[in-house]
């Protein structure tokens, strides 16, 4: 991968984290950014288990079973058995859910409205080529379990290597 690829997807990972700050604290919510993570996780991912959600939420199962508790509670998620197992359930973002996570992201987008008004129909369209292959990007990556194909290739040269020995 070229060095400035690297630099660039460094960049936008830190650009990111910091616009959805700014327009978290320009939104004025109350909601932990852990709600909106967690609700967006199950929106993507269809039901899942707790330790996936917690792996995929990038918190704590601890924190990820009081996550769900208070989610649940509202009515924004729901438990139910896992038909594969028993013992566990599956937690799932209700029509609530994701109307409230619906109007959280728009109300993110009006926040930041007044920064971006000013861009240039070409920067507007820029942007939206940007998230249509970030979009692309991710949702590839979240249907496979496979490492990317680059390190896929890595992988099997280096299998390749050590079953010529």
């Amino acid at each position: 991968m070229p060095a400035e690829l690297t630099d660039i997807l460094g960049d936008l990972v830190s650009v990111n984290h910091r616009l959805t700050r700014v327009a978290a604290r320009a939104a004025q919510g109350s909601e932990s950014p852990a709600v909106w993570r967690t609700l967006s996780v199950l929106l993507t991912s269809g039901p899942i288990r707790l330790g996936e959600l917690a792996d995929l939420s990038r918190v704590s199962q601890p924190t990820a079973t009081k996550l769900v508790g208070g989610l649940a509670a509202r009515g924004w998620i729901e438990r139910t058995g896992d038909p594969a197992d028993a013992r566990v359930s599956r937690t799932s973002i209700t029509d609530a859910g994701t109307a409230a996570l619906i109007a959280w992201r728009t109300e993110l987008a009006a926040a930041l409205l007044p920064y971006f008004a000013d861009l240039s129909a070409a920067d507007v369209d820029t942007l939206e080529r940007a998230v249509a292959i970030l979009r692309d990007r991710v949702e590839a990556t979240e249907r496979q379990d496979a490492p990317p194909p680059s390190a896929a290739a890595g992988y099997r040269a280096a299998d390749t290597a050590v079953a010529a020995r």
